[in-house]
């Protein structure tokens, strides 16, 4: 299974391997027989919610160098030095110093939500997308056929985010956003090594918000529970939001953000698009460029594939 786990990375242009936080137990849990039929059992928020806990412990503040060195994380880039986070959930869900992320502010541009590996794929059929071979119906994922039904012909923008990853998500573009609503489901892994296991992780536990976006149109927004995570939390507050504004953070674990974009909005970059049909996800970094509002007129490094 060692292959699901490379990535492109944008920046550098180099493909590398991610490092995987409790591999052995993906692998375990969704790999093989008995951890399938644990499974089945696992993954319910009490244990999500209590395996949280103990990360939110000050006994848990003792693994945060060894969380940093084994994952590769910059903590220069944290808000704060790392010895005044509590614990490893506090430094787990930490915001970043201003600059560390600058916002592509140029008009018309949709910006990356969060950190993370990056996946843009065409609705199949109008209202289904293929992920690791994985068939997910926009009905479920929303709990809405209705609401499925308006992003008929477009793309699916999904972006996971590893425990190495800063883990706070952000609006992709200005607009006014609805209140969240909120889907119940179990907490499975959103990793590749669990939905190549057949892992229903796009039913986890999920948080739902309309944006009514400036530059693209209604843009569904739809962050993903996962096992370990015991909560989502939303900051912002419903009515008028800025691209790039912080609009909540996970809590300790493994999540996915999946922006919804309705057809003939937006041009996806070249990039993108080409590692996507090749199945390889790309690590784009929050406030980056990913595509441009279709009125815009797109750039040679821009593909012309529209949602």
């Amino acid at each position: 299974m060692s292959d699901t786990t490379r990535y492109l990375d944008r920046d550098s242009g180099l493909v590398r391997d991610e490092p995987v936080y409790g591999r052995a137990a993906l692998e375990f849990f969704y790999g093989t027989r008995l951890g399938r039929a644990t499974m089945r059992v696992l993954p319910h928020r009490a244990f999500s919610t209590f395996y949280g806990w103990l990360q939110r412990q000050p006994s848990s503040r003792a693994r945060i160098p060894n969380f940093i060195d084994r994952l590769g994380i910059d903590p220069g880039e944290a808000e704060h030095p790392v010895e005044r986070y509590p614990s490893l959930d506090a430094f787990f869900c930490r915001r970043l110093k201003p600059d560390a992320r600058p916002i592509d502010q140029n008009p018309g541009r949709f910006v990356m939500p969060a950190d993370g590996r990056t996946l843009v794929l065409p609705m199949l059929d109008g209202h289904r997308f293929m992920i690791k071979g994985h068939q997910v119906h926009v009905a479920e994922l929303l709990c809405d056929p209705a609401e499925a039904e308006f992003f008929d012909g477009g793309n699916a923008v999904i972006v996971r985010l590893a425990p190495c990853d800063y883990h706070r998500f952000h609006f992709p573009d200005s607009g006014q956003a609805s209140e969240t609503r909120r889907a119940n489901g179990r907490l499975h892994s959103v990793h590749p090594i669990a939905l190549l296991g057949g892992a229903p992780s796009f039913r986890n536990q999920r948080d739902i918000t309309q944006l009514e976006s400036d530059s693209f149109g209604r843009v569904t927004l739809v962050e993903i529970g996962a096992l370990a995570v015991g909560t989502i939390v939303q900051t912002y507050r419903a009515g008028p939001v800025e691209k790039g504004q912080e609009k909540g953070y996970f809590r300790f674990g493994g999540s996915t953000v999946v922006a919804l974009v309705p057809a003939g909005r937006l041009v996806l970059d070249a990039d993108l698009v080409a590692a996507s049909n090749d199945g390889i996800e790309t690590f784009i970094k929050m406030g980056s460029s990913i595509g441009t509002a279709r009125s815009v007129q797109p750039t040679s490094g821009e593909a012309d594939r529209t949602t």
